[in-house]
C-alpha cells in the first residue's frame, strides 16, 4: 500500500492518531462485517505497537531514574545496546 509506514517505522503518535481512526470507523457502524474484522483487527496490531511503545518508555523512565538516584550509569548504557 503506497504511503503507508511499516510497523518498525510509524511513531507511538502516528499509531495513536489511526486507532483513534479506526475507532471511529468502528462506532459509525456503516462498514460491512468484513470490513469491519479488517478494521478490527488493525486496530488490535495498533493497540499491541502502542502498548509495547508505551512500556518501552516505562522502562526507559525507570532506568533513567535509578541513574539519577546515583545507581551505576554503564546499567543504562549497557542494556541499550
Amino acid at each position: 500500500m503506497a504511503g503507508k509506514k511499516s510497523g518498525k517505522d510509524k511513531s507511538f503518535e502516528e499509531a495513536i492518531n489511526r486507532l483513534e481512526r479506526v475507532v471511529v470507523e468502528l462506532e459509525e457502524g456503516e462498514l460491512s462485517l468484513e470490513e469491519a474484522l479488517k478494521k478490527f483487527e488493525e486496530g488490535m496490531e495498533l493497540s499491541r505497537f502502542c502498548t509495547q511503545k508505551l512500556t518501552q518508555a516505562e522502562e526507559k523512565v525507570k532506568k533513567l531514574i535509578k541513574v539519577t538516584k546515583g545507581e551505576s550509569k554503564t546499567e543504562l548504557l549497557d542494556e541499550e545496546e
